[in-house]
């Protein structure tokens, strides 16, 4: 079954993935089911009404966590004469809930035989990832009087679907099933619960199955109310610009994950269906792109990192002191350290990347105090940037994974295996030293003497990152430079030789501010011309690469929230038409998607394509994409916090029209934010 014909709800780690009938039939390579903390509970899930299969009428997408499903029994031939009809309405909260209805719209009597095939292989989702088929515990059935227990034990580790019904059905071992007499215009129904339970190693009990009932799931729709509420209004004349705005706040909504050990507070897992749980640079950038809208996630996702930076040596997770994680799981191949997931700190980016966030929150904050708690992580995450993750002894940030069985290859955000390449196509040797990584940690530098100087007291420490900062800089724009093209190299092997193909990674660089000024004229020209731009947005690869390829990963398709940053880089340097260019192309994109972005979509040319073509595997939705318009706004509105206060300096696309984003949080309190056409003066008032 094709993602694009799935139907998707969820709530932070908790998702349901099936199909247009509400039927789950998963095999062990595709990620359908009711999966939570990486485990699927539910792989089988299959209704029918006197032995028949349903069919979908329609489908209404209520809420991020709740849908329902209109069905009739029988195949297409038979929809006009139907008698019967079957609504399944179901909600996700931190576990599942259905209600079945069934109406008879006969003149006569009708007996049913109303049946729930149900079933669970127990697969981690790493091992649906990754295709792998054999489980090493035993996957057992217990049918109780009131209850059917679902379970999967090995060793110590234990999780179990439990499932119960509000009619009392006759359970067996492969689902249960119920026998109904219904009178003409009757209706029928049930509710059907289904909690999870899960004990691992160190873990004690935990029932995920808390917020499913009835009054849990108003409160979830009184949550989401208030989280947009507390949200600031954007309204456009350009219909595209709320209507995707809203869609991407809803999606932020869904995407908060609670890890086990915050107490109920939330940050931004990554994306459905592989990556709902927490990473370190996938949730750092979220935050960054959304901060002006909904800066709590920041501090959270501050808190939790900080907590869990990496405090030894440890080959198998890439651990260092002073790292931070890249990502963290919670299933079987975690806890039996078949993977080294638990947490895993395998990226180069992630560390230099959470300064950057503390000093922004900061800046639009105002939040002293947590820049204070967070003094001695921010130290211990710059002695990594220096003695840990300068593997070559040159003064850059260099990856080469030690965990050689499990970790990740490629540590950088283009992290597939084949994305960093020479003009001819090869592939360097380890180490690897990223163009972007090292703008990062510029940046970081920079920032980390503002707090130092500001908030730490002290200077010397301030004056000496400085000083290094500088150093980098002129060391990274005499190595990285490629001369004949004019562009930096998206990476350098460790005997020098760069890796001298034209990417975007560039733009990064000029978000971070480490370009020479009189070098990135060139750079925008690059980032808008035809071998990168394509009309809807920048490509990874530039067209003309070796490796380049419109649907290749990270080797020409283009991903939303590299556009987004890449905008903000380029209004960083002046270059104000540009960036709105490139915003222009993301949000004509995001309305084919009905205003959610995928992680990826193909790298074609606008030309070639009447609507931007989908990549087969994109996560939707995603943090890191749901957050792209959020940025995208502050990028063509000018949003910057300023001595205190928030700067507006627009430039819009033409034809956007006017746009107002109204009660923008920060130290300031509440502003608004206006503008009119791409040359209009913007204003802001209290």
């Amino acid at each position: 079954m094709g993602q694009s014909n799935t139907i998707r709800i969820l709530d932070g780690n908790t998702f349901v993935v099936c199909e247009d009938t509400g039927d789950i039939e998963a095999t062990p390579s595709e990620p359908t089911g009711l999966f939570s903390i990486d485990t699927r509970f539910l792989s089988t899930w299959v209704l029918t009404v006197n032995g028949e299969r349903l069919n979908s009428l329609s489908f209404d997408d209520l809420q991020y966590f709740e849908s329902r499903f209109f069905l009739v029994p029988g195949v297409a031939t038979h929809y006009i004469d139907a008698k019967l009809s079957i609504i399944r309405e179901r909600a996700v909260g931190s576990s599942f809930r259905e209600q079945i209805t069934i109406l008879n719209h006969d003149e006569k009597p009708v007996d049913l035989e109303i049946r729930m095939e149900a079933a669970s292989d127990f697969a981690d989702l790493f091992q649906v990832k990754d295709e792998i088929v054999n489980k090493k515990g035993e996957i057992y059935s217990e049918v109780e009087a009131d209850r059917l227990r679902l379970g999967y034990r090995r060793g110590n580790f234990r999780r179990e679907t439990i499932i119960s019904s509000s009619v009392a059905p006759r359970y067996d071992s492969r689902g249960f099933a119920y026998t109904v007499r219904l009178e003409p215009n009757e209706q029928w129904d049930t509710a059907i619960e289904v909690e999870t339970h899960a004990v691992g190693p160190g873990d004690r009990d935990l029932r995920i199955g808390l917020r499913v009932h009835g009054d849990e799931r108003l409160a979830l729709q009184h949550d989401l109310e208030k989280w947009i509420a507390n949200a600031p209004k954007v309204n456009s004349e350009h219909g595209r610009v709320s209507s995707t705005y809203r869609r991407s706040l809803i999606d932020l909504a869904a995407l908060r994950f609670s890890p086990l050990s915050l107490g109920g507070a939330t940050l931004p897992a990554a994306g459905l269906p592989w990556f709902m749980t927490m990473f370190g640079r996938d949730s750092i950038l979220t935050c960054l792109q959304t901060l002006p809208f909904t800066p709590q996630l920041s501090k959270t996702t501050l808190r939790i990192l900080a907590a869990l930076q990496g405090s030894r040596f440890d080959d198998f997770r890439d651990e260092d002191p002073g790292r931070i994680l890249h990502e963290m799981r919670y299933g079987e191949t975690a806890a039996f350290e078949e993977q080294p997931h638990s947490p895993y700190y395998g990226s180069v980016d992630a560390t230099p990347l959470f300064l950057v966030l503390l000093d922004e929150y900061e800046r639009w904050t105002g939040d002293v105090v947590l820049v204070k708690e967070l003094e001695q992580e921010s130290r211990a995450a710059l002695r990594w940037i220096d003695a840990y993750a300068d593997l070559v002894g040159n003064g850059y940030i260099w990856y080469e994974r030690r965990n050689t069985d499990t970790g990740l290859e490629n540590q950088c955000w283009k992290d597939s295996w084949d994305s960093i390449s020479y003009s001819d196509g090869t592939l360097p040797p380890f180490p690897r030293a990223t163009c972007e990584v090292q703008g990062y940690a510029y940046d970081a530098k920079i920032r980390a003497a503002r707090m130092a100087r500001a908030f730490w007291g002290d200077p010397d420490f301030a004056d000496q990152l400085e000083r290094e900062a500088a150093e980098l800089k002129e060391r990274f724009n005499r190595d990285f430079w490629v001369a004949d093209g004019e562009y930096y190299a998206l990476a350098v092997d460790p005997d020098g030789r760069q890796c001298d193909v034209l990417s975007s990674n560039i733009g990064h660089l000029l978000w971070s501010g480490i370009v020479e000024p009189e070098r990135a004229a060139k750079l925008a020209e690059h980032l808008v011309g035809s071998r990168l731009f394509t009309g809807w947005g920048v490509r990874t690869l530039a067209e003309g690469e070796a490796r380049y390829n419109p649907i290749g990963y990270h080797n020409g398709t283009i991903w939303p929230f590299d556009n987004s940053f890449i905008a903000w880089g380029l209004r960083r340097y002046g270059f104000a038409e540009e960036a709105a260019t490139i915003a222009s192309g993301i949000l004509d994109a995001a309305t084919y998607f009905d205003g959610r972005l995928p992680e990826a979509f193909g790298g074609y040319p606008r030309e070639l394509t009447k609507f931007p073509v989908e990549y087969p595997t994109a996560c939707s939705p995603q943090a890191w994409s749901t957050g792209t318009p959020l940025l995208l706004l502050r990028t063509m509105l000018g949003l910057e916090p300023h001595e205190g206060h928030l700067a507006v300096d627009p430039r819009l696309p033409m034809g956007m029209g006017r746009i107002e984003v109204l009660d923008i949080p920060g130290r300031w309190g509440r502003v608004d934010a206006f503008a009119r056409g791409r040359l209009d003066v913007g204003n802001v008032s209290d």
